[in-house]
């Protein structure tokens, strides 16, 4: 897939907010996400801005000093967007409008705007359609004025535009049908998981653009979409496998994310379903990511939050042929050795070690460790069938096998 050329991007500044829970240098990896989350929905950044502020403004989120630096810049290099990396209450989002007269959103609202890019079922549509009237349920005041002035780009997409003339009654009749029809669809979709017969099932999870997908792409063989993008995957798409003599079905899912909206772990639980319901998780984590421990945090978090945590889980470390470590030099004495200077076998005697044979690490675009992904794979998903059918264990005779 082509990316866009950078005269197609609007131009968008992002701002942070340091304080006791969030620190500076958390702070900027925050907004380094939030630039990459831009950049998904089709924006580019031209500057970052960031206050340390405790707590924020309960009128504009930031001080009146930073909000009269953020006119000036919006004013002299034409920005159609600014985005805040926490979530602006309606009274603040709108006063921050009205001063700065250009787009403005938080953190929720650009997820919701690049899930409304990326739904392409209906199921998914219904879901994000229901997560945005819920966001801008008690946004009404204001908003129609403003959809009408700047039509299109970030923020913009979904229902807004064809609901210029709404009230908060017709959102609330349109917030129940919705789930209504969530409803219906979650029905026929237990009766369909419920017809896939007695297979194990396995799902893939993680944080965003771990490489869950091309990892689902290389065991399947399928061919599921797949980009260096925040959200590529937004439907859950689920294929059987086969590996040496055994079959199964594998799940691929959206991915987490730090800061995830309320809305849409709310809307999404549905979707969840295929994880709530598998055998066995296969955990994908992006070691090459300086933060891929806060990533497996939130991961887990989020598991536990649909109440999933504990089950039978191996964790897929990915993306080794990207991994780089600092190195210290022999003759360095003052410099003291933290894990930004770990090599890969390092990290294995960290924490790692606890989970032990229930690791893995492997590059899937690369298909470095592929065929000891396999056979680890084999033999759990083996083990849950011999458990669930000990009577059928000659279906599938391990001496027999490759992976034996």
């Amino acid at each position: 897939m082509l990316e866009k050329k950078t005269t197609d991007l609007e131009k968008a500044i992002l701002v942070g907010v340091i304080s006791q829970q969030q620190p500076e240098e958390k702070v900027n990896e925050y907004l380094d996400e939030l630039e990459f989350l831009a950049y998904t929905a089709g924006g580019e950044v031209s500057h970052r801005f960031v206050q340390r502020i405790d707590p924020p403004n309960p009128k504009t989120y930031i001080g009146s000093g930073k909000m009269l630096e953020l006119e000036e810049y919006v004013k002299a290099h034409d920005i159609s967007a600014v985005i805040f990396d926490d979530e602006l209450s309606p009274a603040q989002q709108n006063n921050i409008e009205k001063q700065l007269r250009c787009k403005v959103l938080d953190r929720t609202g650009l997820i919701l705007d690049i899930f409304a890019q990326r739904a392409k079922t209906s199921y998914a549509r219904t879901q994000v359609e229901l997560a945005q009237y819920e966001y801008l349920l008690p946004r009404l005041t204001g908003l129609w004025t403003h959809l009408e002035r700047q039509r299109g780009g970030i923020g913009m997409r979904g229902p807004g535009e064809t609901e210029i003339e709404t009230d908060r009654r017709i959102v609330r009749d349109r917030i129940a049908l919705l789930k209504k029809k969530l409803t219906k669809i979650d029905k026929q979709m237990e009766t369909q998981r419920g017809n896939r017969g007695s297979l194990v099932r396995v799902a893939l999870v993680g944080y965003t653009n771990v490489g869950k997908s091309t990892l689902m792409n290389v065991i399947s063989k399928s061919e599921v979409f797949a980009e260096n993008k925040l959200f590529a995957t937004l439907d859950t798409t689920v294929r059987k496998v086969v590996l040496g003599n055994l079959p199964f079905l594998l799940s691929d899912t959206v991915g987490f994310i730090r800061k995830l909206p309320t809305q849409l772990v709310e809307s999404f639980k549905s979707t969840l379903d295929e994880v709530r319901e598998a055998d066995l998780l296969l955990h994908v984590v992006d070691i090459s990511h300086p933060n891929f421990e806060e990533h497996i945090d939130t991961v887990n978090r989020t598991l536990d939050e649909i109440g999933i945590a504990g089950k039978k889980t191996i964790m897929v470390f990915n993306k080794i042929d990207l991994y780089e470590h600092e190195v210290i030099a022999e003759d360095d004495l003052v410099t003291i050795k933290t894990r930004k200077h770990f090599t890969i076998d390092e990290w294995k005697h960290t924490w790692m070690q606890r989970v032990g044979s229930d690791a893995l690490f492997i590059s899937a675009l690369n298909k470095e460790n592929l065929d000891e992904f396999r056979k680890r794979v084999y033999h759990a998903v083996r083990e849950i069938h011999i458990s669930r059918f000990p009577y059928n264990n000659f279906l599938y005779p391990e001496h027999l096998d490759e992976y034996s």
